[in-house]
């Protein structure tokens, strides 16, 4: 622990009552404790498990700070804790089997969406903004609202398709429908959704049908495999993070297959600065079964393979930081609804996640990339002038 914490302080209690200081002193600071001497061993060899597991247990007590300032301690001392020989040689082992763990073939797929996306539609709406996206928002602007920023998301990727009017769009992973309902609404196009989602299904549907707009929105339970062509556009916000790195090639390849010769496609996805890594034990377990955020390396040398051009890249380093930290600081405001609706256990599951998941974008190495590819070099404009054309993010 001395080793480890060298940024701010940690107090430690431990399950006899004594009082252990480590650290310079200084924020971040945050003192816990620890009511099972278990807890000792489990956290040496995997803290960001059974840190996360003992919390949500209740057998790591937060007694000040609160659970964001013990998570920004560990933040700010995370690499330290990584860069020891016995947590190398676990990363070592993890990334030798990680295509086992990303392993979505289509019956896991389901599974793994129903565990994440099935949980409860209203759970949902306690956190997310009015149009329910559940993804990163875009923040041209500081101190915009959260359904501001999410309606800029929407028009800076419609702006990045070049959409025309009659267009047949597909829309992987539509969640429940926002992206699909604002582009057939905004730029008079046909969109075709699907999702592996119920829940999401079955609201989508009714919201479709709300505003009216049968006759340009379809919504369908559907494996993005098994959609057929051809589409002017595709777009896929969110969704990349669930395909797995051994399915990479099929899903790039599904893509160019469902294109028309001179459409386009946006993919927009959590990502990872440095080389290919392996998705934590705990998100892994109780948050996104089979989800991994992709290198650019390994996204680069798949769509290389499908034989797509990479006609425009851009990283949004910190608007996912910002976007978590509304959903957070909403979830903390309907905190006892959470629990009335689940129960405590799983409302610290999901404060643990929404502020390790910011801190990952705030002090860790992830952020998001929206490619765009074409399957002909001609497809589009050669400068980058036509996503400035259209309405203002915020008109």
């Amino acid at each position: 622990m001395r080793r480890f914490v060298t940024t701010g302080r940690l107090t430690i209690i431990d399950h006899k009552g004594a009082r252990h200081d480590y650290g310079p002193g200084g924020e971040p600071s945050a003192t816990v404790r620890l009511t099972d001497p278990k807890l000792y061993r489990r956290l040496f060899l995997n803290p960001e498990l059974y840190a996360g597991e003992a919390y949500m247990d209740g057998t790591l007590i937060v007694e000040d700070g609160g659970i964001r300032g013990f998570l920004e301690v560990f933040a700010h001392n995370r690499d330290g804790l990584r860069k020891g020989p016995v947590r190398q040689r676990i990363k070592r082992v993890q990334k030798t089997f990680r295509r086992t763990m990303q392993r979505n073939k289509r019956e896991a797929s389901s599974k793994n969406v129903e565990a994440h996306y099935d949980l409860s539609n209203d759970l949902y709406r306690l956190f997310l903004d009015e149009d329910m996206q559940y993804s990163c928002a875009y923040w041209p602007e500081y101190g915009m609202t959260l359904e501001q920023a999410q309606l800029a998301k929407k028009r800076h990727i419609a702006a990045k398709l070049r959409l025309e009017h009659g267009h047949r769009v597909l829309d992987i992973g539509c969640g429940w429908g926002g992206m699909a309902m604002h582009l057939a609404k905004e730029h008079d196009v046909q969109v075709v959704g699907v999702t592996l989602s119920n829940d999401q299904y079955a609201l989508a549907r009714e919201r479709v049908e709300a505003a009216g707009l049968q006759d340009r929105v379809e919504i369908r339970l559907q494996d993005y495999r098994d959609c057929k062509g051809p589409y002017d556009r595709v777009v896929s916000v969110g969704m990349f993070e669930h395909v797995g790195v051994g399915h990479y090639a099929e899903f790039f390849g599904q893509i160019r297959d469902v294109l028309t010769d001179d459409g386009c496609a946006l993919v927009h996805s959590i990502g990872r600065k440095g080389g290919p890594g392996t998705t934590g034990k705990w998100i892994r377990k109780y948050i996104f079964p089979g989800g991994y955020s992709p290198a650019l390396s390994e996204t680069y040398a798949e769509i290389e393979k499908a034989g797509l051009w990479v006609t425009d890249m851009e990283i949004l380093r910190l608007h996912y930081a910002w976007t978590l930290a509304e959903w957070e600081k909403r979830f903390q405001a309907n905190r006892d609804a959470v629990v009335a609706m689940k129960d405590e256990r799983f409302a610290r599951m999901w404060e643990f996640y929404l502020v390790i998941s910011e801190f990952s974008f705030l002090y860790g190495k992830h952020m998001n990339f929206q490619i765009q590819l074409t399957k002909d070099v001609h497809a589009l404009p050669p400068t980058r002038n036509y996503m400035m054309d259209g309405p203002g993010l915020l008109s």
